[in-house]
């Protein structure tokens, strides 16, 4: 299974791949939108991700036939960021994902929770897990991977198993590695991608594992003791799968935009109404303004492109990028993402916090936003096309009011 990431790439890098891959005969793909590219940093110039949604559905309109995986992390432990995850699956799903690979986890509880979510879907994808034979060496590596969670407290045990002896901790991790592939199957996973297994011996001993497993656990309630009693040492303090916080907090359904974060929209959806719902009369008037011909010269794009930047920049962050999606993102504009992610979060948040960790992910308060206003159906239905380096820094304005009148509208 080949992997694409969209870390500073266009759709052109795009096609040049699936041409490639066409003309070796290969027809699977993994689209993802990639984590932090080395030495992006937000302040410096921005770059742009192939984001995932998109970049599914270029390849599905290209090649119909081919088997298209994508990812979906469902560690996430604030409502925010955890239904931003799901609501850009459900985007994934419609885009033409055939399947997904979950991100790399050790919480069982959210395994479990993202084969309800999918069983209560209108159409069901197969799920894949991702699995790795976790020793305290490779813990210490992952903690600082975006979008996987080790908590200290499984470091912490295994680092205890490893000074008391090396071969048992070996021994314990590739059991707890049959034990969790065990657990997945019972959850109702398709499948697994398997990691962390380098050699024939650990491959074969990890079958004799899973064999002696399968004749001793006969429930996933069963495999839940045993897998709780795998990551316990005799006398030692319990471990936990979940980050550092209050725990009565996870999972409730809380989160509401802020006073401020709500008046901001509605005067935001007000002046959209006013100046951009086709129909009005200052919305007429504003279009045959800015569609006259002088804003198509080299001197008049340049001076529009000037006045829309003066005036959304300050209220949005707005960079101009050609083509406004603001109507679709509930007028969280999607250049303040450091990535440029308009359909949904990438998965490197942590606690709502940007993979960066310079910010908010954008996307959690569009969440809020969007729950306030009950808009959240948007979030998972109106797939938003990735946006050609050509276009970028030129007014939106003229395209708006030349489009299809038929382009839905809030």
């Amino acid at each position: 299974m080949l992997h694409f990431s969209g870390k500073d790439r266009e759709r052109s890098d795009l096609l040049n791949q699936l041409g490639l891959m066409k003309a070796r005969g290969l027809k699977q793909l993994l689209l993802l939108t990639g984590d932090r590219l080395p030495g992006h940093c937000p302040g410096q110039a921005p770059v742009r991700y192939l984001e995932s949604v998109p970049a599914l559905q270029i390849v599905r309109e290209s090649c119909p036939d081919w088997l298209l995986d994508a990812a979906l992390n469902p560690f996430k432990y604030l409502e925010e960021e955890a239904e931003a995850q799901y609501l850009k699956a459900r985007k994934k799903q419609r885009a033409g994902a055939d399947f997904f690979t979950l991100q790399l986890g050790y919480d069982a509880a959210r395994h479990l929770e993202a084969q309800q979510w999918m069983h209560a879907q209108p159409h069901s994808t197969p799920m894949l897990a991702c699995v790795m034979r976790l020793t305290a060496q490779r813990a210490a590596a992952l903690q600082s991977v975006p979008g996987i969670v080790i908590t200290d407290s499984m470091r912490q045990m295994l680092d205890s198993e490893t000074r008391l002896s090396q071969d048992d901790a070996d021994t314990r991790s590739l059991k707890r590695l049959a034990l969790q592939i065990l657990g997945l199957q019972w959850m109702g996973y398709a499948g697994i991608h398997l990691s962390g297994v380098h050699t024939l011996e650990e491959l074969l001993l990890l079958e004799q594992h899973l064999t002696a497993l399968r004749e001793r656990v006969s429930s996933l309630d069963a495999w839940h003791s045993e897998w709780r009693a795998s990551w316990q040492l005799p006398g030692g303090p319990e471990v936990c799968f979940t980050p550092d916080i209050d725990v009565r907090a996870l999972g409730r359904p809380g989160a509401r935009a802020t006073d401020s974060e709500h008046r901001r929209y509605r005067r935001l959806a007000t002046v959209h109404r006013l100046f951009f719902q086709r129909g009005s009369l200052l919305s007429r008037a504003f279009g045959w303004l800015v569609t006259r011909r002088i804003w198509k010269t080299t001197i008049g794009g340049a001076a529009l492109h000037a006045a829309e930047r003066a005036i959304k920049r300050p209220l949005v962050g707005c960079d101009t990028c050609g083509s406004c999606r603001l109507q679709d993102t509930v007028y969280v504009c999607p250049e303040t993402c450091p990535k440029g992610l308009a359909n949904g979060p990438c998965g490197g948040t942590y606690l709502n916090r940007c993979e960066f960790g310079d910010r908010e992910c954008i996307h959690s308060v569009k969440y809020r936003l969007a729950k306030s206003a009950d808009r959240l159906p948007m979030l998972a239905q109106t797939l938003i096309p990735c946006i050609s380096a050509d276009d970028r820094h030129r007014s939106s304005w003229p395209q708006w009011f030349e489009a299809d009148a038929s382009k839905p509208e809030d």
